[in-house]
């Protein structure tokens, strides 16, 4: 699922709103585990991408 999640991360990366409202939807679905891991690559991505920093808040909820 993790894969998965990270896929469709990267291909709605281009708009801020939609990546925040898949990731509410990811964070609800994957395991404690596998929420570790997207957090390390979400961090690693979004430092690419300043725009979609505003979405880790749901990281820390």
């Amino acid at each position: 699922m993790y894969a998965y999640t990270k896929n469709i991360l990267e291909r709605v990366s281009f708009d801020p709103i939609l990546f925040c409202k898949e990731l509410e939807k990811a964070l609800k679905l994957l395991l404690p585990y596998e929420i570790e891991q997207l957090t390390e690559w979400l961090l690693n991505f979004t430092d690419e991408k300043p725009e979609l920093r505003q979405c880790l808040i749901y990281i820390n909820k």
